[in-house]
């Protein structure tokens, strides 16, 4: 399946429909098999005991699923997560970005899952793995794209 949205549009679409988290992620690498989105880590994402939070690291995986799928449908606003399951498999690195790879297991005309795998750059060993799936919008209905 061809891109309908390259890394550069993917980023001007977060930019205008979500600027109050915009600034947190770049995606780095939009492709036909993945898609790779980076969380510059910062001290508002930590928690007690100097590690990246676990609703930091639900957001990361769920925004890296969504612009994966935007990357394959086109600018889509109104997709929506309906179920996520995620495992912390290890503490993060508290100075260092965040990676989160995703490819997309199944693309219906009503649904999407993915799978979001999340590294601090530079390792290889999983900080956490999670599963998504998304509602597509029905043809016709409006959206912000």
């Amino acid at each position: 399946m061809t891109l309908k949205m390259d890394k550069k549009a993917l980023q001007i679409f977060l930019t205008e429909h979500f600027p109050q988290v915009a600034d947190d992620y770049v995606v780095d690498e939009a492709g036909e098999e993945r898609l790779v989105l980076r969380l510059a880590v910062d001290h508002r994402h930590l928690r007690p005991g100097n590690t990246v939070s676990g609703p930091t690291l639900f957001a990361l995986a769920d925004v890296a699923v969504y612009l994966a799928i935007l990357s394959k449908i086109g600018p889509e606003a109104l997709a929506v997560t309906t179920n996520c399951s995620i495992d912390f498999m290890r503490k993060p690195k508290a100075d260092t970005d965040l990676l989160c790879e995703v490819r997309i297991l199944k693309l219906g005309r009503a649904l999407a899952v993915g799978e979001a795998y999340i590294r601090s750059a530079g390792q290889e060993d999983l900080v956490a793995r999670a599963g998504l799936t998304y509602s597509i919008p029905p043809k016709g209905l409006k959206n912000m794209g």
